[in-house]
């Protein structure tokens, strides 16, 4: 396996059928569909940016424009919840969960609700005091 091959046949054949195929319509030509999942894979696992995505997977508009369709039409949610039944069938998943309980404070002026601090009517009421 090469540092740019991230998927095994075995790990691709899980998914395989699941991904985009030719259609054999004309147009653009169909790229990798393998070369296209790795570079998606690649970029999240580095956290590069899609313009950093090396050659060797396709270009990286291709890349980005796979991982927007198959985010919006639920692919990437049927591929994890195979890879999950996979993953369990074979006896590696723990289901382990831990609830974190920590409290993030935000400062009064990162919300959008708004309070009531007299603002310039509490000004005017202050001027009849001051007589």
């Amino acid at each position: 396996m090469s540092r740019f091959q991230l998927l095994t046949d075995a790990q691709w054949s899980l998914i395989e059928d699941l991904l985009p195929a030719r259609t054999g319509k004309r147009g653009r030509p169909f790229q990798n569909a393998r070369s296209m999942v790795e570079g998606i894979i690649y970029r999240h696992r580095c956290g590069i940016a899609w313009r950093d995505v090396p050659e060797v997977f396709g270009p990286w508009q291709s890349i980005w424009t796979w991982h927007r369709r198959m985010s919006a039409d639920g692919t990437w949610d049927v591929v994890l919840s195979r890879l999950l039944a996979a993953a369990e069938e074979a006896g590696i998943i723990d289901w382990a969960v831990a609830v974190d309980s920590t409290i993030a404070r935000a400062h009064q002026h990162a919300t959008n609700v708004t309070r009531d601090t007299g603002g310039w009517v509490e000004l005017h009421e202050s001027g009849d005091r001051a007589a």
